[in-house]
């Protein structure tokens, strides 16, 4: 029989192993489908946000206008915001149409941001609280949307855009049309 001293010694023993068991045993599993937003076949909310220094802003009426767009959630505080900045710009480069939407930045952090790391938008709105992120469904930054040419959400992109995605979100945006 095992004395009270010696189950207080092997008890944190047997919770981290049930604890690594837990973990190993989700390694690899795909994320869960609650990440995914449930806007993604549903139109855009309304919402008109303010653009940069007097520029045009971003409004639902900007994502209805016939043709598709990517819609990237971004910040400047965002650090894999700042490593997909180069994959916005192919992608840009490949005739996407891209618009962004800064979200908890100020004017002049976006613009700071902007200038260091390129601007591949035609139009960036400012979500100054976040409320137009959380409408979106979206759960941080960075996400991406593919808008199709009425306005309605066609394709969720989490987490920043790497090199092998491109083609796939140039091949979302075609299925947009």
């Amino acid at each position: 029989m095992m004395t009270p001293n010696r189950a207080l010694l092997v008890l944190p023993l047997l919770l981290f192993a049930v604890v690594a068991v837990f973990l190993v045993g989700n390694l690899g599993r795909p994320q869960q489908a609650v990440l995914k937003s449930a806007m993604v076949g549903k139109p855009v909310p309304q919402f008109a946000l303010p653009g940069l220094d007097g520029g045009p802003g971003l409004s639902s009426r900007d994502l209805a206008g016939g043709a598709p767009a990517l819609v990237n959630v971004f910040a400047s505080w965002c650090l894999p915001c700042q490593v997909e900045a180069p994959h916005l710009a192919t992608l840009a480069r490949q005739g996407a149409t891209l618009h962004g939407i800064a979200v908890r930045d100020g004017p002049a952090d976006t613009r700071d941001f902007l200038a260091k790391h390129g601007n591949p938008f035609a139009r960036v709105g400012i979500d100054r609280g976040g409320q137009m992120m959380l409408a979106l469904g979206s759960t941080g930054v960075p996400e991406t949307f593919v808008v199709d040419g009425r306005g309605i959400i066609r394709y969720q992109h989490l987490g920043d855009i790497k090199a092998v995605d491109v083609a796939n979100l140039l091949r979302e945006l075609e299925r947009a049309r």
